[in-house]
């Protein structure tokens, strides 16, 4: 694998320098195109030859190819698809598009100029998924996985500063550290910081309850991720793992899950009932057509292999820190690293919290809405960061759930005021991004429109194609401009207190991480 030089930033300023003002995005996958072994999306956010290489079309994504029809059932996009990308962009990027780059770096350009000023990239990495693909080019285990991805956030990192003047040069640069991040923000230029979100980070896979994993590859990982620059870790991620319970998915999704989990660690989640208010997600109980029909279907199946049906919610997870677990969280804490809340199961969440109150630890975050309402008010309480998935300004049908109203559930009522508040687009991360809102038929994001920057933007053509949020949704990352002034739009007197929270989110999110380091 290639080694790229990196380039140092010039000297950071002290913490008494000028707070950095602008929104970030907690959470995205910039570098996914590289994870699950590299066959899982089609489309990357650079390449050599331009947007025509980085955009093509690809057989396995277009007509009844394989990952066309996965593409339909996650996202219930047309079939045939994926066929009209470059340059017409007909089909994709779209904001249902989950298997199709999402985050092409001229969109993350505009979002930049439109007040964006951190962007947390999540490296991002499943053995299982990577297994269970066909054509994946590139080894599995999720350490390459990560290790792939980093060089890669390297090569575009050059690839953009070669088209302003060189090393050094673009607009788009990697912090690893809080001090950095303050230098690129002083130089006005977006700071990319790298997170980990592994489901079996430094091999620490559990097989029938046995941890495949020790104390010393744990240290010899977090040094890793320490020498790269890493910001925040998950030490858990949708599937158990030697390290403790995870929050288990919901619904379809749920089902689909817990069958990764079961090939994972040879057990499917298992539950009990909760001991406080919070809870992990709901499961298919017996009185369900899809419990029903689960049941059926696995009444010939050998003894252990029948999918389970949970009893009646609320559930949680019985896993929850293990004795390795702990000694990851104090791991991350010694090398200065946040610890991401998100996709734990309650009883693992609320021990890491344990842990850190008791040690005064408040490099903490959940973002992008994993964490139950309970767990993310104690994140805030103890002193970490909140963000919240870059729902669309109002319920859709695809979300229930609006920007707005979780921003106001996570902030009214807080003890400990609200500095900044984030997003977390969790853009090529195999979900649904914002789709149009209903009532933008009525009442739409009037174009052109004033970025939270002050940077007076129109419609943004890409390609061929001119992109209008009231119609498509966030299709891709450079409508992040678009959507954050469709927040302030909508939010009616809230838009003040909601304008200085976004804006004060880039701040917010590094003050936490330059706590603990």
């Amino acid at each position: 694998m290639a080694v790229m030089v990196v380039v140092p930033l010039t000297a950071a300023p002290t913490r008494a320098a000028a707070p950095i003002r602008g929104m970030v995005d907690a959470h995205a996958h910039i570098a996914a195109s590289q994870a699950f072994g590299g066959a899982l999306r089609c489309g990357e956010p650079f390449a050599p030859g331009g947007m025509a290489q980085a955009l093509a079309d690809c057989p396995t994504h277009s007509d009844f190819g394989h990952f066309s029809l996965l593409e339909s059932i996650l996202g219930g996009t047309p079939v045939p698809g994926g066929t009209q990308g470059y340059p017409t962009f007909a089909q994709w990027p779209a904001h249902d598009s989950q298997l199709h780059e999402q985050a092409y770096y001229t969109g993350i350009e505009r979002a930049w100029r439109g007040g964006l000023r951190v962007l947390n990239n999540h490296l991002v990495a499943n053995r299982v998924l990577c297994e269970a693909l066909i054509g994946s080019p590139n080894p599995c285990d999720e350490m390459d996985q990560l290790r792939r991805q980093v060089d890669y956030m390297n090569r575009m990192e050059a690839h953009i500063d070669a088209e302003h003047g060189g090393p050094g040069q673009g607009w788009f640069r990697i912090a690893r550290s809080p001090g950095e991040v303050r230098a690129v923000a002083a130089q006005g230029k977006l700071a990319v910081t790298l997170g980990v979100e592994a489901s079996e980070p430094f091999g620490c896979r559990m097989v029938n309850d046995v941890p495949l994993c020790s104390a010393e590859d744990i240290d010899r990982g977090l040094d890793e991720f320490a020498s790269w620059g890493v910001s925040t870790v998950f030490p858990v991620h949708k599937f158990d793992n030697a390290l403790g319970g995870a929050r288990m998915d919901e619904d379809l999704a749920g089902l689909a899950v817990n069958i990764g989990n079961k090939i994972g660690t040879q057990r499917f989640w298992e539950t009990e009932p909760c001991t406080g208010p919070d809870a992990d997600h709901e499961q298919p109980i017996a009185s369900t057509a899809v419990a029903d029909g689960l049941g059926a279907a696995s009444s010939g199946a050998p003894a252990g292999a029948a999918l389970p049906v949970y009893p009646e919610a609320p559930l949680c997870n019985v896993r929850g820190l293990t004795p390795l677990g702990e000694h990851a969280v104090r791991g991350m804490m010694a090398r200065g690293m946040v610890i991401n809340i998100d996709h734990m199961g309650v009883k693992t969440a609320n021990r890491t919290l344990d842990i850190a109150a008791e040690t005064r630890y408040t490099g903490l975050v959940v973002d992008h809405t994993w964490a139950t309402p309970g767990i993310t008010r104690r994140v805030h309480e103890q002193g970490g960061f909140v963000a919240a998935f870059a729902w669309p300004a109002d319920p859709t049908e695809n979300f229930e759930t609006s920007f707005l109203e979780a921003w106001r559930a996570n902030t009214a009522g807080a003890t400990r005021p609200f500095d900044g508040y984030g997003f977390g687009s969790d853009v090529n991360g195999l979900a649904p991004l914002a789709d149009p809102r209903p009532s933008a038929a009525t009442d739409p994001l009037v174009y052109p429109f004033t970025a939270l920057s002050g940077e007076v933007m129109d419609r943004w053509q890409f390609g061929d194609r001119v992109y209008d949020l009231n119609v498509d949704g966030v299709a891709h990352y450079g409508l992040y401009a678009d959507w954050a002034a469709d927040l302030l739009h909508r939010a009616g007197p809230d838009r003040p207190e909601l304008e200085r929270q976004l804006m004060g989110g880039a701040e917010a999110w590094t003050a936490n991480w330059e706590r603990v380091r």
